[in-house]
């Protein structure tokens, strides 16, 4: 499957048992919220998907069970966040063999690598396989940026065909498109700042808390543009105090217990990561149910698949 790079691509959260193995059944819910939502991707074993607490084996045996219950419907990407050039490359290798019909690329982890050897690394996972591949630029959070004349060299490879955008700039998706035109196409990665990135040209959104409110996050998407922007924002003004739990340390433990909230998944996360507690669980859920109570009725049309 090509990849339309354009819409909702979900970064999906992962779910454990009390056994705190994987839940395949309580994934299952949550998927097929997204897709009848109207998702456009499905985006696995991010950082929202607990990869850094998951074994190899797990990645692959979720990316199987996702193929087959997509059966074709939406692109499956696989993120690749590993710490070595070599890992990086046999993960790739090993989702094309199972059937991906992508990957999200961030840089080398744990290890703050320079320019030469972000680019040596990505390119090398870029030869080794034709799989379409996003690449993730986040600095604040990864500590390494992408930057422009980087991407001048990435473009040789056209298998690299779009990034998730996260530097917080919301200007740098205007410096992309001027100096690459539609070479890559963007997809805005920070919740909070979503809505005024697709305003300035975002081709999608790779979305956290639309694992919560599938329909609320695609609504947003497909009115903006449809240049609808006086309704979108009435549900993004509306959405924002839930959106801004994307952007906190926690962000699992906040999304998965909206996912409770809203009847589409489970509070369980695998240690070291613990269940919140107290008043920072009161805090959130204030602002989980304050945010249900007032719950807009979308306008038709706008979600669905």
């Amino acid at each position: 499957m090509s990849i339309n790079w354009t819409g909702v691509f979900p970064a999906v959260t992962t779910k454990f048992t009390a056994n705190d193995e994987l839940d395949f059944n309580a994934f299952n819910i949550n998927l097929e919220a997204q897709l009848e939502a109207g998702v456009d991707g499905i985006i696995l074993c991010g950082s929202l998907g607990e990869a850094s607490v998951l074994t190899e084996e797990e990645k692959l045996d979720l990316l199987s069970h996702t193929l087959k219950e997509v059966n074709g419907r939406v692109p499956v990407l696989l993120n690749i966040g590993e710490s070595t050039t070599k890992k990086a490359v046999d993960v790739a290798i090993k989702a094309k063999q199972l059937g991906a019909d992508g990957l999200m690329l961030l840089p080398p982890l744990r290890y703050y690598s320079d320019v030469e050897e972000t680019l040596a690394f990505f390119s090398a996972v870029a030869e080794s396989t034709d799989l379409p591949i996003m690449i993730y630029n986040n600095p604040v959070d990864y500590k390494i940026e992408v930057t422009l004349d980087m991407f001048e060299y990435l473009a040789r490879y056209s298998n690299i065909q779009a990034v998730k955008e996260s530097t917080r700039d919301i200007s740098n998706i205007t410096r992309m498109i001027n100096r690459f035109g539609d070479r890559f196409k963007i997809f805005t990665g920070v919740d909070p700042i979503a809505m005024e990135c697709l305003v300035m040209g975002a081709d999608g959104w790779v979305a956290g808390l639309v694992d919560a409110f599938p329909k609320e996050t695609v609504a947003i998407f497909r009115l903006v543009k449809q240049n609808r922007i006086a309704e979108a924002l009435t549900i993004y003004r509306w959405f924002l105090p839930v959106l801004e739990l994307d952007i906190k340390p926690k962000l699992v433990q906040y999304i998965k217990l909206a996912e409770v909230a809203t009847g589409i998944g489970t509070e369980a996360v695998r240690a070291p990561r613990l269940a919140i507690k107290g008043a920072e669980r009161e805090s959130v859920l204030k602002i989980i149910n304050d945010a249900l109570a007032v719950r807009p009725q979308l306008p038709e049309g706008s979600w669905g698949i």
